[in-house]
């Protein structure tokens, strides 16, 4: 490779870095389209240079949502515009992540907050080491865009380059760690004190209980990151692997300058709100959910089923929860391979319980994150857990009381089917919950996203996407998401913090 050639990554960076900056500031389209004429103008010259210029691929930054219904930097509200302003300090980037999770402006300010604390501020664990263990978490669901993001992360905060060529390279206490990942990723159900002894009495790679609760929560935070990543489709930037190609665009692709004109190019073509043609059957799926939820609520009103039902319907719904599956044959986003960053490449997700293997419920009335997970985070590693508390809650509770077209709709029984149906799968039981509920609210499709997303993100599909709500908004869709992310990693936690309790105790 060309000495011209090794510089190109840097030069898409600077640019990329200029053009954020001038956007934060300017307000309108047509000043935009100024500045970007402006670089075309120096693209121009390194062209004539030898240096060829790469264009993005793809539009906008998911795969799943039509660039056009994304929230449009330099169209941002206030809010907006201060979390943007907030991600690109911290991050220096304005990533795609940032630009999907915008949709939800309150809970993406916990999220950066969060995210900004785990990887940068004061911590048990050195700032390499942090963003190491997101690349081995992301690794484990070979989500290649959360690896390069965070290889680059790594390096910048001196790295050593030699770990990046697999898992045997960095050293052993972070190797140790590998049997953790997995399961925490798979089969958190399988983690005992044992697996917790292990990595606090190995000698001389023996890791504390403070620095054994910030790899877990960061563990936690990137294989949930992983799933929100696939869940909604997200692309990489464009100076990212896979993020532009160089290839020149074809003729019937558009100038910049047509964006002056009102022309947007392909996304055009979605007149609806998930990018499906409204249809009277897609009406009607919005309207039987309704109905469904209020006949819920009277049956609530006017009976309570005894425990022993409730223990039978969440037993049924665990097992049934195994058979949820999907068929799909279209191939999922194109990753390379990032199996170097984690051992034991054949072990992944298996249902909670197999013909023959009986394991244990998990009772929350036992062990709660509210009741025994949050203390422990917070006394271990401070603020943390308060940080966390306030990410869960606030999924958790996120609502505009609305339901696609509909408005003022009291959504809190849909939320809390799809949260506790996360951790059903899990073997998570909630004794105050008739889980009869869940087979009335989520239907087969839903089920196969929820499931494929939360358990193996990587195979998640657009058409998975597109074919459950199929007339709600995108960012109701999106907000499903942040549920997911939020119950997937709270089960995670649910378990590993389980076992380092039993193992203190």
């Amino acid at each position: 490779m060309s000495t011209v050639g090794k510089e190109l990554p840097l030069l898409m960076v600077r640019f990329q870095g200029v053009f954020l900056l001038v956007v934060m500031k300017i307000k309108t389209l047509k000043n935009i389209v100024i500045i970007f004429c402006h670089l075309s103008i120096s693209f121009c010259t390194h062209q004539e240079l030898g240096i060829r210029i790469p264009r993005p691929l793809g539009h906008g930054p998911s795969r799943f949502i039509p660039e056009k219904e994304t929230i449009q930097v330099g169209k941002e509200d206030a809010t907006m515009h201060t979390l943007f302003a907030e991600s690109f300090a911290t991050l220096g980037r304005l990533d795609n992540v940032t630009l999907v999770m915008v949709f939800h402006p309150q809970y993406l300010e916990s999220f950066l907050k969060t995210q900004h604390y785990l990887l940068q501020m004061d911590g048990p664990l050195p700032l390499h080491y942090r963003h190491y263990i997101g690349i081995m978490a992301a690794a484990r669901h070979q989500c290649s865009y959360l690896v390069n993001l965070h290889v680059n992360d790594f390096l910048h905060v001196g790295g050593d380059p030699k770990w990046l060529n697999g898992l045997e390279n960095a050293p052993q206490k972070l190797q140790n760690l590998g049997e953790l990942n997995k399961m925490l990723a798979h089969r958190p159900w399988l983690i005992t004190k044992e697996h917790i002894e292990q990595l606090l009495k190995t000698e001389e790679n023996s890791w504390s209980l403070a620095e054994l609760i910030h790899a877990v929560v960061l563990l936690t935070h990137y294989h949930s990151l992983a799933s929100f990543t696939f869940g909604c489709g997200i692309s990489p930037e464009i100076d990212c692997e896979g993020g532009h190609t160089f290839r020149p665009p074809s003729v019937s692709n558009y100038c910049i300058c047509d964006i002056t004109n009102g022309y947007h190019g392909v996304d055009e073509i979605h007149a609806s709100p998930a990018g499906i043609i409204p249809s009277t059957e897609s009406v009607c799926e919005v309207e039987a959910l309704m109905e469904k939820m209020k006949q819920l609520q009277e049956c609530r009103d006017e009976e309570e089923a005894s425990q022993e039902e409730m223990a039978t319907r969440f037993e049924r719904e665990k097992r049934e929860s195994m058979f949820v599956c999907s068929s799909e044959d279209e191939e999922s986003a194109a990753t390379r391979d990032v199996s170097r960053h984690f051992e034991d490449t054949s072990y992944g997700y298996k249902d909670f319980s197999r013909h023959g293997m009986h394991v244990p419920t998990f009772r929350v009335q036992d062990y709660s994150w509210e009741d025994h997970g949050y203390s422990l985070v917070n006394r271990l590693y401070p603020d943390v857990g308060q940080l966390l508390d306030e990410k869960f809650h606030i999924a958790y509770n996120l609502t505009y009381n609305t339901m696609a077209m509909h408005k003022d709709v009291d959504t809190s029984m849909l939320r809390r089917a799809i949260w506790n149906y996360i951790h059903c799968m899990f073997g998570i039981r909630y004794d105050d919950y008739d889980y009869g509920e869940i087979n009335q609210l989520l239907d087969r499709s839903f089920k196969v996203y929820i499931k494929t997303v939360v358990c193996t993100p990587e195979k998640t599909t657009k058409r998975m996407y597109d074919s459950f709500w199929r007339q709600f908004e995108h960012s109701e869709k999106v907000h499903v998401n942040l549920l997911l992310v939020e119950a997937r990693m709270q089960a995670e936690l649910l378990y590993a913090l389980r076992a380092i309790t039993r193992y203190m105790t």
